[in-house]
């Protein structure tokens, strides 16, 4: 199946938009795709052959699942590339554009269970409260 591309465009510099990306003392603050979910523990051994573990539930209990990578490459400020337990792989691109601007661009394998429209959807909530949490803060 084809990779699925998503992007977007943080007024922020890299560094910052790079170090709220992977410091899990900003990934619990907004690695969700809806208000009614949360990301209540996140750890990150960011380096080849690290891995990171995002534990992402619904506020109410209803559902939890535990979102883990293996990192295949790391480029600091530049370039992430990782592969999940399912053996997908994810490729993030952190492409500085001034001194206070950062495009995100993220490619993925997609899944067999959810329509590539909604996990297209899913992915891009996710990033959009990652720009809007980095903008803000």
């Amino acid at each position: 199946m084809e990779k699925i591309k998503i992007d977007i465009t943080i007024l922020a510099p890299v560094e910052k938009v790079w170090d709220y990306y992977n410091d899990p003392e900003y990934i619990v603050k907004w690695n969700f795709a809806h208000e009614s979910w949360e990301c209540p523990s996140s750890e990150n051994d960011l380096r080849v052959g690290g891995k990171f573990n995002n534990r992402m539930e619904a506020k109410d209990g209803s559902f939890g699942f535990d979102f883990v990578g293996i990192y295949d490459e790391v480029v600091e400020n530049e370039l992430i590339k990782y592969h999940m337990e399912d053996g997908r792989n994810v490729e993030i691109v952190f492409e500085k554009a001034d001194e206070n601007t950062t495009k995100v661009k993220i490619s993925f394998d997609p899944e067999t269970q959810n329509s590539v429209e909604m996990q297209r959807e899913g992915w891009y909530a996710i990033l959009n409260n990652f720009h809007k949490y980095v903008e803000n803060n």
